[in-house]
């Protein structure tokens, strides 16, 4: 006899090796800008950012990354860009501007404190107060005459950029379209006289007295009483 089969003893199952088609396939591959394609770098740390929220009275962190000065390929302006590790988001976005100090922490020997007027790494652009900190005073001190030269670079051409004051020939030009004006009025003066003259010839023609010639018409009068 065949020994009844023992329901608590474990089953053997098959193998099997379940193959899944992608519902969806990815052909194409899409590339993420991250507009700094047409930037060079000038320089590259890394350091740890912190804001000061003014409403706390604190700093707060950031983020910790590569902060890094960018010169445009054709504008060259330099600006200030920090994205912080694995997630690449940004934590500093701005252009530097001749306006800005870099103050020493209080403390610190590797840690600069200096406020912005319009950081662009959040939407819409906020003023801040940015401290940022580094490994070493080396690093730190690299990093402000990185900073400083950046600032000088943008300063020459913002004033490259500065319209220049008009030149003292616009007051000649000015006089020169008043002069036309003159002009015509002696045009005007040249014609009145011509059509007067034409006037006077026309009047000795028909034997009467010109327009405006008083004497004329009175030696008429007399003639006339006379006879």
């Amino acid at each position: 006899m065949a020994e009844p089969e023992n329901a608590l003893a474990p089953k053997q199952e098959e193998e099997t090796d379940p193959q899944f088609e992608p519902v969806i396939k990815l052909t194409e591959q899409i590339d993420t800008k991250t507009h700094e394609e047409d930037e060079e770098v000038l320089f590259k740390m890394r350091a740890k950012l912190f804001r000061f929220d003014s409403d706390a009275a604190e700093w707060k962190e950031r983020g910790t990354g590569d902060v890094r000065l960018l010169a445009h390929k054709e504008t060259q302006k330099v600006r200030l860009v920090m994205r912080r590790d694995k997630t690449l988001k940004v934590c500093a976005n701005h252009v530097i501007s001749s306006d800005m100090r870099l103050q020493p922490n209080i403390g610190s020997d590797r840690s600069w404190v200096w406020k912005v007027a319009a950081d662009y790494s959040e939407s819409p652009p906020t003023a801040e107060t940015l401290a940022i900190r580094f490994a070493n005073s080396d690093n730190a001190g690299q990093f402000k005459t990185a900073f400083e030269d950046g600032q000088k670079k943008n300063a020459t051409l913002a004033s490259a950029d500065t319209p220049a004051a008009p030149a003292t020939e616009g007051k000649a030009a000015e006089a020169t379209t008043v002069a036309p004006g003159e002009g015509g009025s002696a045009a005007a003066a040249t014609t009145t006289s011509a059509e007067a003259a034409e006037a006077k010839a026309d009047d000795a023609k028909d034997g009467a007295a010109p327009a405006g010639d008083d004497s004329g018409a009175a030696a008429v009068a007399d003639a006339g009483a006379a006879e």
